[in-house]
């Protein structure tokens, strides 16, 4: 029989952790005694816990909920937004809640020199940026007839360079980090099949497979532990005004008949931050929905 006996600190059996930030945990099994220091949860992130960052977490959507899995995983987080400083403040409470350390961070993704500030200050506050996922992003539509050069511009400075930036000042502090870290940019699974209406938002994500490989070799031959991949989201997060007539038609556009599920791509995530032989890859989390649509079904609702 195996018996369980917590112990704080050096003290006695007094209240949770109000001794000490490590715990004893004693295992007496058949007269065999097995001790381990184990970190409370409540405790995490004062502590030598991994360090994600995600851009454009402020606000409540895909970033959101990454930064709520990597957090409820142990990571300390921060969080970027841009201008959505209120929504940034209460997704920091809600992540502090569960008992791990969450700063936020403003900066323009746009402006190489804003992101490298931002990713300095990341690292001078936890020591380490061990994570990155690159949500941040604009997606709106776009008459053919009425695009600009100015339109183009903006999408690929945000989508695009924006990602590079993040990607760029954040793996080259994971390349001086001897456990090196791992970075997930964010594409969109309808770049293979785009559909109407948004045609600067598409070039622009077109670019990123190719920016997620090219940034997979050079960070790699700068520290082999650091590793790049990116996420193609479907219909992972439906926005407000969503009505059930475009619910039905994405769910009937997806093989797996289901959408609004943005823990798919936490959990996508998750799995290529645990995953240290995966570097370079691009995974699309769209229930099928690349490979597989009925024509009349060009409505997209991404991430």
């Amino acid at each position: 029989m195996v018996r369980l006996v917590e112990r704080v600190g050096q003290g006695g059996y007094s209240e949770p952790w109000a001794r000490s930030e490590l715990f004893n945990r004693v295992y007496l099994d058949s007269g065999r005694i097995a001790s381990c220091q184990i970190r409370p949860k409540a405790l995490w992130g004062s502590m030598s816990s991994p360090v994600a960052l995600i851009t454009g977490g402020g606000r409540q959507r895909v970033g959101y909920v990454v930064a709520k899995s990597l957090a409820n995983a142990g990571y300390s987080i921060a969080l970027h937004y841009y201008s959505s400083k209120a929504a940034a403040k209460q997704s920091q409470s809600e992540i502090q809640s569960l008992g791990v350390e969450c700063e936020i961070y403003q900066a323009d993704v746009a402006d190489g020199d804003a992101v490298e500030k931002m990713c300095a200050a990341v690292k001078s506050r936890f020591g380490r940026i061990d994570a990155l996922v690159t949500t941040s992003s604009i997606w709106a539509p776009q008459k053919f007839e009425s695009i600009t050069a100015e339109d183009l511009r903006r999408n690929f400075d945000v989508n695009t360079l924006g990602t590079f930036f993040a990607a760029k000042s954040a793996g080259l502090i994971m390349a001086d980090q001897a456990s090196g870290g791992s970075i997930v940019t964010i594409g969109d699974w309808a770049i293979e099949r785009p559909y109407a209406g948004y045609a600067p938002y598409f070039l622009a994500k077109g670019a990123i497979p190719t920016l997620t490989r090219t940034l997979a070799v050079e960070l790699a031959a700068r520290n082999p532990k650091v590793r790049v991949n990116c996420i193609h989201p479907g219909p992972v997060m439906l926005p407000p005004g969503t009505t059930e007539a475009e619910r039905a038609d994405l769910i009937d556009a997806t093989l797996t008949r289901k959408v609004d599920d943005p823990e798919s791509v936490a959990k996508a995530v998750q799995f290529f931050v645990d995953n240290d032989f995966v570097t370079g890859v691009c995974l699309p989390v769209d229930g099928g929905r690349s490979i597989y649509a009925q024509e009349s079904h060009e409505i997209n609702r991404g991430s």
